[in-house]
């Protein structure tokens, strides 16, 4: 049986410009999908969302194969990619645009696997 874990990383904040998640190490995974949910939306934004890895948790590369994914943060909804090969720790980076005083609500979830 493979072992798998999910870490909510990021539990219903509302986001405006840029952020980034906590770092999670999973080096012992082979794979890893990160799971964005739009819990509230707010007319006029779209999330930007980048992949970055790192080997030690502190400093942060974008993922070379993994294309900034941009969503729609005025609809509630969830969006999901799959990343390989990426080493020790993975975070996302944000940027929210289009926002006012007022983001998108947003989970962010990472699922990882043996």
């Amino acid at each position: 049986m493979r072992h798998a874990q999910t870490a909510v990383l990021e539990r219903g904040e509302r986001y405006t410009g840029g952020f980034a998640t906590e770092p999670y190490e999973v080096a012992w995974a082979g794979e890893a999908r990160f799971f964005v949910q739009v819990v509230d939306g707010a007319p006029g934004t779209t999330a930007v969302l980048t992949t970055q890895l790192s080997p030690d948790g502190l400093t942060w590369a974008d993922a070379e194969d993994a294309a900034p994914r941009e969503i729609d943060g005025a609809t509630a909804g969830m969006v999901t990619w799959r990343i390989r090969e990426f080493g020790g720790w993975l975070r996302l980076r944000g940027e929210v645009r289009g926002a006012g005083d007022e983001g998108p609500k947003l989970r962010i979830y990472l699922v990882a696997k043996e």
